[in-house]
């Protein structure tokens, strides 16, 4: 068994996709991410990327950081966490942080709990601090589809005149996206941003992301403060899954298992749960 690391996504994409693929919604967020920077969809990170494959002789497991994110394992096998680990270890080896993590080095690590759990443990004996639960979040795949409506309002493609406001929404309400414009650019040039318009006043947006093997993840959605607990959210997911169908792809998404609310309106809409995944933080 051994480890190979890039940071070339155009290169890691060849090497692993046809190991990725092999299951396209266990594997969406490496996949999109991945393949949205050997397209060009992401600008170019200021803090190289790293992607790391196991293979024996073929890829057995994957895992990535990128820049503004901590190390993301995925589905990637408890046992093979060690390995992992320490080419993660190796190659941040020399960045002094004591507890206090930015840009440069990864703050944290997501994957499936006893993989992440194996990840932290290591990465803390060998650097200090220790990690502690941030979030959990469930992957779904949309089984059925249950149309699903609001007290008022329509959906509507994005707009070119909606570009600043996509922009100011997203910085909001994901914090990887604040200091970046382009993206906005790009879901309207992709046509996979809605809005949700009521009386002529966007409430509520929800994109997805170009498919990938057949599959599109949900996201972001986002409802300002004043305009939420209206179903304004859901029935934009509800209209964006329907879109996602019609183009004969699969549609899956992430929930914040903090947030029961959204967890059972994704249910109503036919989504069923695939794997959870935990969120650890390095502390001092």
């Amino acid at each position: 068994m051994h480890v190979q690391v890039t940071s070339d996504p155009a290169a890691f994409s060849r090497l692993v996709f046809p190991f990725l693929q092999k299951d396209p919604v266990l594997n969406t967020i490496i996949l999109s991410n991945v393949r949205e920077r050997a397209v060009g969809i992401r600008p170019a990170d200021d803090v190289p990327p790293y992607f790391v494959s196991v293979h024996d002789p073929d890829v057995i497991g994957v895992a990535m950081r990128t820049q503004g994110r901590g190390v993301y394992l995925g589905s990637l096998r408890a046992d093979l966490v060690d390995v992992v680990a320490d080419q993660y270890l190796e190659l941040y080896d020399g960045v002094a942080s004591e507890g206090l993590y930015d840009e440069a080095v990864p703050g944290g690590v997501a994957g499936e709990a006893a993989a992440a759990q194996r990840f932290a443990d290591r990465w803390c004996e060998r650097r200090g601090g220790r990690a502690q639960e941030a979030m959990r979040t469930r992957l779904h795949k949309l089984i059925t589809h249950t149309p699903l409506t609001a007290e008022a309002g329509t959906a509507r493609l994005m707009r070119a005149e909606d570009a600043d406001l996509i922009t100011d929404w997203g910085q909001a309400g994901f914090p990887e996206l604040r200091g970046s414009h382009d993206w906005a650019a790009q879901r309207l040039a992709d046509e996979t941003m809605w809005i949700w318009e009521v009386d002529g006043e966007p409430v509520s947006m929800v994109g997805y992301h170009m498919p990938i093997f057949g599959v599109c993840r949900v996201g972001p959605v986002y409802t300002p403060e004043m305009h939420r607990r209206r179903g304004y959210a859901g029935a934009l997911t509800s209209r964006v899954t329907a879109e996602i169908l019609a183009q004969s792809n699969l549609a899956c998404l992430y929930t914040d298992l903090a947030n029961p609310t959204s967890n059972k309106i994704y249910a109503q809409i036919g989504y069923e749960p695939v794997a959870d995944f935990v969120v650890l933080e390095y502390t001092a």
